[in-house]
């Protein structure tokens, strides 16, 4: 396939370029700078200069596309405080690309995560099979998955929120890592015992893949290999590679302390990926969180 990636420069489109490349698919990826459009050509893929809110231009390399892979959001936006517009730059996107898709039958991978389950109230274990009617990142779900009835075979992905690698420098993981380092101890929420799910980017890449040759219409998929590691088992962790306390942090100082996670470090996001490992024959091999960062990597300096 000739495939249209947003976010293709990214840590997620690190992975995924090459992981379609390999697979002996054609990628163009989406630059809005020429430092952006370096990575992506040494990634092997063609540039298509532009910017999520260039309309006009998604519309463009969508069409041209033979599918469509949506990885970008203004992540730097959001975490400097301005959620709405991001969110709404990300709904007028995904409708501009679904616009020449609609009737084609051609693939659209949109992506979410598994958060906004545990912001939507979601209790226990988060399933595929839970849908929200609306919210953050869940609109622009719930938009992708719309397009099945368009006449587009689109479908959703839900990362989780540590997605970690060598090729992670700019999630979550390395977040906490930093934070740990500047402060001189290793934070976690209360009393830790709220979860997170991870994946490996890898991992993570090869389920984008499968979702865009297989996937059928209408898919929620979820990336998640560890489906809930304590924020205290990872605080120790963390603590234990860089010499420091793992401490919990209280709540008068979660702010100072997590900076841009504070808003949901203290969510609890357990979930699983059993019915999309059953739907797309996908088995996550790669290390788990904990080992991968016992692995060294995240605290080279």
């Amino acid at each position: 396939m000739h495939v249209f990636v947003t976010g293709a420069s990214g840590h997620l489109g690190s992975v995924i370029v090459p992981e379609l490349i390999g697979a002996g698919h054609e990628v163009v990826g989406l630059a809005r700078s020429e430092a952006s459009a370096a990575a992506v050509r040494a990634l092997g893929a063609e540039v298509h200069r532009g910017s999520l809110d260039d309309l006009d231009s998604l519309r463009a390399a969508a069409g041209a596309s033979d599918g469509v892979i949506h990885l970008a959001f203004m992540h730097d936006e959001m975490n400097a405080g301005d959620l709405e517009g991001p969110l709404g730059a990300d709904l007028l996107a995904i409708g501009a690309m679904g616009e020449v898709l609609a009737g084609t039958g051609k693939p659209f991978i949109g992506t979410s995560g598994t958060i906004p389950l545990a912001f939507g109230g979601v209790e226990g274990v988060g399933a595929e099979t839970d849908i929200l009617p609306a919210g953050p990142r869940i609109d622009a779900e719930n938009a992708v998955i719309a397009l099945a009835d368009r006449g587009v075979r689109s479908s959703v992905v839900r990362p989780p929120p540590l997605v970690h690698s060598e090729f992670d420098h700019t999630g979550y993981t390395p977040a906490l890592v930093s934070f740990a380092r500047a402060k001189g101890k290793s934070g976690y929420p209360g009393d830790g015992s709220n979860r997170w799910p991870a994946v490996h980017s890898v991992d993570l890449a090869r389920l984008y893949r499968l979702a865009l040759e297989g996937a059928p219409a209408g898919s929620r998929l979820h990336a998640v290999a560890d489906e809930g590691v304590p924020l205290k088992e990872i605080a120790e962790v963390i603590g234990s590679n860089l010499g420091v306390p793992a401490v919990s942090i209280p709540p008068e100082e979660i702010v100072d302390y997590f900076d841009f996670l504070a808003f949901f470090i203290s969510l609890d996001n357990p979930a699983s990926s059993a019915r999309t490992q059953e739907l797309l024959d996908w088995h996550p091999t790669h290390p788990g969180l904990i080992d991968d960062l016992d692995a060294g990597h995240y605290f080279r300096v």
